[in-house]
């Protein structure tokens, strides 16, 4: 793992973040989870989904998954 790909830490909380085709991507679940302050942010999201069908497409098109590192160092696509 590059330098710049290691996990950020924004109001104490910590969100992933990789370094790809020139632009920073952060882990959406983390964001969600900072900002909401919620226990479940997966679920979080996938409420909004459905309430929000310009967010339902948007996700499942402009917004590219990459490989961050998850918990215990495995990767994980977001």
């Amino acid at each position: 793992m590059d330098e710049q790909d290691k996990i950020i830490v924004f109001q104490e909380k910590q969100i992933r973040r990789v370094w790809h085709n020139n632009e920073w991507y952060f882990s959406v679940i983390d964001v969600i989870e900072v900002l909401t302050e919620t226990s479940n942010p997966t679920d979080y999201l996938k409420k909004m989904r459905k309430r929000d069908e310009e967010l339902k497409s948007f996700i499942g098109t402009n917004c590219p998954q990459v490989a961050v590192e998850g918990t215990g160092g495995k990767e994980k696509r977001w």
